[in-house]
């Protein structure tokens, strides 16, 4: 509706300062068409996003005042960012649907913020560092506008809590987004002094950036399939099931989110749920199909502690050695992130052994065991996660 309603503005009005329009939705098309499909790519198109809000917030072009309104504004960003993205439609990269609603949204806030009172002339005698305040100020509320557009949906979609959803993408904001925000300000300025020549030699430093992220996805990318790797080792051994692992580190990543657990923290949960068992490379004679939540708890705290020990040989995160150590402690002096990786590993050994529709069994188990077994705030959680999932997992499990 939005979109619809500026399209209609812009062709009852006409276009205005068509140069700024075509150079800003050149900047924004060249971003989509360098958008990054990788995974963990929290800004994937960081030249469209710092060029739209600049756009929005653009005052003046070689020291001539712009006359582009709200409408103008998100018309240019929208069909530019449309026209990047033919390429990814026609290789068929997924939808785009929510990164164009996003973009177009936080996009039309920047420029109902700052043209009506720019076209009134309120900031014209704003000048220095009050200008470059002012610009700052808006593109950081503008950034806070696209964390709640893009933690709502998420929130929304899986039923997690909203609040850790929310702090995870304004931590994201520290990073590369601090970025973006800033050489959406400098673009603003350039060119009010510059004209639009500014935009190429403004687009170089982030396109570089762009790259640099990328290269630093790789490598965690390739971090964690090291882990996932090693933590096969125990399946080819025959110690565990195939995708015992697996399984694992998915739920209880999905129990940690439920908790409230969010960047670093789910991370190391992850890492620690992927190699909960390689202690168990260290025994002569494998457990019976690598259910170690049946055994005495002193033998459950010797296997733990040499996952622990084979975990710091390897160089991972001390943080995911000690999850790994103390799995088998008792629930009220274990880590969050150790009761999780606990409880959900339990569950899954359980509800494989009971057979078709042993998941309620197992979590009646659970929430049976003695109160130093099982935390019930995780277990709780736990139930949870498998209610919203359909109660199909345990079947896929079987």
């Amino acid at each position: 509706m939005l979109a619809l309603a500026s399209l209609v503005s812009v062709l009852w009005s006409g276009p205005a300062d068509r140069s700024a329009a075509l150079a800003f939705g050149l900047l924004v098309a060249l971003g989509e068409l360098t958008r990054w499909t990788g995974p963990g790519a929290r800004e994937a198109a960081p030249l469209a996003a710092a060029g739209a809000p600049a756009y929005a917030l653009l005052g003046d072009v070689a020291g001539r005042p712009t006359q582009h309104g709200v409408g103008q504004t998100v018309t240019v960003v929208l069909a530019a960012s449309l026209l990047g993205s033919v390429p990814r439609i026609a290789r068929g990269g997924g939808p785009v649907l929510d990164h164009l609603a996003r973009r177009v949204l936080t996009v039309a806030f920047a420029a109902v913020c700052f043209r009506p009172l720019y076209t009134q002339g309120v900031f014209h005698d704003w000048s220095g560092p009050a200008q470059v305040l002012l610009l700052l100020a808006l593109l950081a509320l503008t950034a806070l506008c696209d964390a709640l557009l893009a933690a709502a949906p998420a929130h929304a979609r899986t039923g997690w809590p909203f609040g850790p959803l929310l702090r995870e993408e304004l931590r994201g904001m520290v990073g590369i987004t601090s970025a973006v925000c800033a050489t959406g300000a400098v673009m603003a300025l350039a060119v009010a002094v510059a004209g639009l020549w500014a935009l190429p030699v403004l687009c170089v430093p982030l396109l570089l950036t762009q790259l640099s992220y990328r290269r630093y996805a790789a490598v965690r990318a390739t971090y964690r399939q090291t882990i996932a790797s090693l933590a096969r080792a125990t399946e080819i051994a025959g110690y565990t099931p195939a995708g015992h692992a697996r399984r694992v580190a998915g739920l209880s990543g999905a129990v940690g989110r439920e908790l409230g657990l969010s960047g670093t923290d789910l991370t190391v949960l992850e890492y620690a749920a992927l190699m909960h068992d390689i202690g168990q490379l260290s025994l002569v004679d494998p457990v019976p199909a690598g259910a170690t939540a049946c055994l005495p708890a002193a033998e459950q705290r010797r296997i733990a502690l040499l996952g622990g020990a084979v975990v710091r040989q390897t160089g991972v995160d001390a943080a995911v050695a000690v999850v790994v150590e103390r799995q088998a402690d008792p629930c009220r002096e274990q880590p969050l992130a150790a009761r999780i990786v606990r409880a959900v590993n339990a569950y899954e050994e359980k509800a494989r052994d009971a057979g078709p529709g042993g998941g309620l069994t197992a979590l009646e188990e659970l929430r049976l065991a003695t109160a130093d077994a099982y935390a019930l705030d995780v277990v709780e959680a736990l139930a949870r996660v498998l209610s919203r999932q359909g109660g199909a997992r345990h079947e896929r499990l079987g």
